[in-house]
């Protein structure tokens, strides 16, 4: 009989549900079920809808019963640095603001008298960014202290829904590496930095490895979806399963993570935290099996998302692609400013930052997608020259992993800018990572390197020179 396992990757925008399996040694993959997600303005915050979110999870968690394909395992992933405060009853305090809020404004210079960004960055190997889950902590502490005065246990977004799900409080390493609160060479919380912030250090629970059983469903849950079965604490940070996704990071190959986000780097056994990386923009994210993700945070795909939905909600992503491919324009924005992080529009956030520079403002949705996909590709290689110039190799190939891996035009710009080989796809990764981390731990494959080379086996790849 075939084994199934469930992946629910769940992104900034839409989550969905897929169903991984093996068939005469190859992955097949079935998506069975989407959901949109986003988050509402509450309570003078932008926050999450979490209710909802578990209801889908739960959703789409039916639909494998009504299929009769009953998972071995189930795995969530999402994106980082949020989190809930549970009470002394396991419930939620507070709303689950989101990361885009701006409850954070102004936050580096508040806590500038308790540590310096040198020396945090040299502690946790993670670059500052204003929604860092250290900074979101220290805000709520300033606007509503009495929250974690009642808190007994932190949890990660993808931790929390794993307790939903078991009933099991357990916090997950490769999610848990993004809140710049882990001392970067044990994995463990920083519980001197936790003291010095004034954070209470008995809310943080012990990092637990990708792979790690979070429990079985709960007799209510497992009853409401009809089956039970495991729940595994997979590489939880979206990002960390994407990068387990990728067919092959041999020395001289770099990734792009392309989805809401971009994130790119490459794999490595050690950390990097001098001050050399630190002004550079790179980050030390955990990764499976002990790694680090060396990576840059670039905007991304965020920035076209935000245009097609002032402007074109019904057009493909395709199209706007085809259509950008076509323009002549050749203004150039900095993805990485501020200003594009949350605006009220990102059609006006681009077409300010052109007039202000001096440039051709864009004023139709494909003008302002070439600017856009050329900006991506044109930041890509500068970044590309930065781990270049840091870790002292070259690289030959950029391997484009997600949703962004489909876009023809931004890899070719990728490829022309880089001056390198670029290799796209498979773009469901993040969720071929999660359904790769249950199969490792099922024994159906024997090491990551087992599992990668199924993904090679598997999945298309389309290349651009």
């Amino acid at each position: 009989m075939k084994s199934y396992y469930l992946a629910i990757d769940i992104g900034a925008s839409s989550g969905r549900h897929i169903l991984g399996s093996l068939e005469q040694g190859k992955m097949e993959l079935e998506e069975i079920y989407r959901f949109e997600n986003g988050m509402q303005e509450k309570n003078g915050h932008l926050c999450w809808d979490f209710a909802r979110l578990f209801e889908e999870i739960k959703n789409g968690m039916k639909k494998c019963k009504e299929l009769g394909k009953i998972p071995q395992s189930m795995g969530i992933d999402t994106w980082g640095v949020d989190f809930v405060l549970l009470d002394s009853e396991g419930a939620m305090l507070g709303d689950s603001v989101g990361y885009r809020d701006h409850r954070t404004d102004g936050i580096k210079e508040k806590l500038a008298p308790v540590i310096g960004q040198e020396e945090l960055y040299a502690r946790t190997g993670i670059q500052f960014q204003p929604y860092n889950t250290l900074n979101q902590l220290a805000a709520l502490k300033e606007e509503t202290p009495q929250q974690l005065e009642q808190a007994k246990t932190l949890l990660m977004t993808p931790d929390y829904f794993n307790y939903c799900l078991t009933g099991n409080a357990k916090q997950e390493y490769t999610i848990a590496s993004t809140s710049q609160m882990l001392d970067v060479k044990t994995g463990q919380w920083d519980e001197a930095l936790i003291e010095r912030l004034g954070l209470p250090k008995e809310i943080f629970l012990p990092p637990h490895k990708p792979g790690t059983l979070a429990g079985n469903l709960k007799p209510e849950v497992a009853k409401e979806v009809g089956f039970d079965c495991k729940v595994i604490m997979v590489a939880s940070h979206d990002t960390a399963s994407a990068v387990m996704a990728v067919p092959s990071l041999e020395e001289k190959a770099l990734y792009i993570s392309s989805g809401t986000w971009s994130l790119m780097g490459s794999e490595s056994k050690e950390s990097s935290t001098d001050m050399a990386s630190m002004q550079a923009g790179f980050t030390n994210e955990g990764g499976y099996g002990g790694t680090y993700r060396f990576l840059k945070n670039i905007m991304g795909l965020w920035m076209i998302q935000s245009v097609r939905k002032e402007l074109a909600p019904d057009k493909s992503f395709g199209e706007i692609c085809e259509q950008a491919s076509k323009e002549s324009i050749t203004s150039l924005v900095n993805c990485n400013d501020e200003s594009f992080l949350s605006p009220e529009s990102m059609v006006e956030a681009v077409q300010s930052y052109c007039e202000k520079t001096g440039q051709q403002v864009p004023e139709t949705i494909a003008e302002l997608a070439c600017v856009i996909y050329n900006s991506l590709a044109k930041c890509y290689a500068e970044s590309k020259k930065q781990i270049e110039a840091l870790t002292g190799k070259e690289f030959e190939r950029i391997y484009i992993i997600g949703g962004g891996s489909k876009a023809d035009y931004l890899n070719e710009l990728t490829a022309k800018y880089a001056d390198c080989e670029v290799s796209a796809g498979p773009g469901e990764a993040t969720a071929i990572g999660n359904l790769m981390c249950q199969m490792i731990e099922d024994k159906q494959f024997a090491s990551l390197s087992e599992a990668r080379q199924c993904v090679i086996d598997s999945f298309a790849v389309k290349y651009y020179r």
